[in-house]
């Protein structure tokens, strides 16, 4: 599950990250108010207003402003809430803006020169270990980075018998060429930030820029933060964080169906149970000379119910020139997804588009002949073959 900055910047805070103090604001006016609040209880001068949205590169898109004084804070506000904000990161058609975050200046003058690092903690999956991924070159793409000057990424991986370890913690801010006083608070910084990774159960966090600043204070000037969803049972107060807005509605309105189903920009919709099937069945698709407009799983108890959910959902694509359902009956017998198919199609009225059923498994021939008998305008298949043609045809 995405979250938004100021959302991830709440978790940092819990466990003692330290972070820009800000508010979140929904009109013009809450920002001014926002504003002055910090103003009174941080004594900035500056604010920086930025786009909440679940996308990165904000401020290339013009989604982060920096306001030198109240009017200026309600002139960004203006110009960023509602707007459709393109960054390298949303489509062509960008991401509205409800809301903004306003914070504290961390750029404030002092003795010392200002630094931004790179720093993201993440499952290195080859390895099975978590693993600390920081640079000093921060406050750009760490993609570019990594192509342009390699040497200046570094990695530290986490033994997961004994955590993080506090040498590991010095390593980091060492490499990032700190001393002194910066170098004290970097060690502190990596141990809070790594166990708010581990305390939220989060698959990413990605702070870019950390900021050191004229006073060597260390700051998480941004952060992007991505919780496992299989742990959310355990988080409700992060679960309570989830932003509709932000999610693509189909696939929101297939979650309330248990439906695993991510949108994709083909003309072949999928219906399947099992992910490595779902896999297949997209790569035959895709040899069929076809691409798959989804996926979807509908898992291993694939009722009426939810075949027919998954239907509507597939047909709310107006790419989707034909729909391939791929279903392998192993507790779920063969006959009774037949009939669901059947029961769906019913259901749901004329569906204008041709529909190719492979099922295979438990009782496979008695569903062939449930689907042949039907009287639907519905093909069946018996091998993936055999499917892939009958995609093809449907397709040209």
């Amino acid at each position: 599950m995405n979250l938004h900055e100021y959302q991830s910047k709440s978790i940092l805070k819990k466990y003692g990250v330290q972070v820009p103090e800000g508010m979140v604001a929904f009109t013009p006016e809450e920002a001014v108010q926002a504003a002055r609040t910090l103003q009174e209880t941080t004594g900035t001068d500056k604010w920086a207003v930025k786009a909440q949205i679940h996308a990165g590169g904000r401020g290339k898109g013009g989604g982060v402003k920096i306001a030198k004084s109240l009017d200026e804070v309600k002139e960004y506000a203006k110009m960023i809430l509602g707007m459709q904000l393109v960054t390298p990161q949303t489509s062509a058609a960008g991401k509205r803006v409800n809301k903004i975050l306003i914070e504290q200046n961390i750029y404030y003058p002092g003795p010392l020169e200002v630094k931004e690092f790179y720093v993201s903690i993440l499952l290195n999956r080859a390895r099975g270990r978590n693993m600390i991924m920081y640079s000093p070159k921060g406050g750009m793409d760490i993609e570019k980075v990594a192509e342009e000057t390699p040497e200046f990424i570094f990695t530290e991986e986490i033994d997961p018998k004994v955590g993080l370890q506090a040498f590991q913690s010095r390593k980091v801010a060492f490499n990032l060429g700190l001393s002194g006083t910066a170098f004290k608070e970097m060690t502190k910084f990596i141990s809070a930030l790594y166990k708010a990774y581990e305390g939220s159960d989060a698959s990413l966090f990605e702070i870019n820029p950390v900021i050191k600043a004229a006073d060597d204070r260390i700051f998480a000037a941004d952060a992007k933060v991505i919780i496992d969803n299989n742990a959310l049972f355990r988080h409700k107060d992060i679960h309570e964080m989830r932003d509709l807005d932000e999610e693509d509605p189909i696939e929101v309105e297939a979650g309330k169906f248990d439906l695993n189903f991510i949108k994709l920009d083909g003309n072949v919709g999928c219906m399947v149970n099992g992910a490595g099937l779902a896999m297949a069945t997209m790569d035959i698709i895709k040899l069929s000379g076809g691409d798959p407009a989804n996926f979807l799983d509908v898992g291993g108890s694939a009722n009426a119910k939810r075949v027919e959910e998954a239907f509507r959902i597939i047909l709310k694509d107006p790419n989707v020139k034909a729909i391939l359902i791929n279903i392998f009956g192993g507790i779920v017998r063969g006959e009774r997804v037949a009939q669901g198919i059947i029961d769906a199609y019913h259901n749901i009225g004329e569906i204008n588009v041709p529909i190719i059923v492979r099922l295979q498994g438990t009782n496979a021939e008695e569903a062939k002949v449930l689907i042949d008998n039907s009287g639907l305008k519905v093909q069946s298949a018996s091998t993936l073959e055999e499917a892939a043609e009958k995609v093809r045809l449907a397709v040209k």
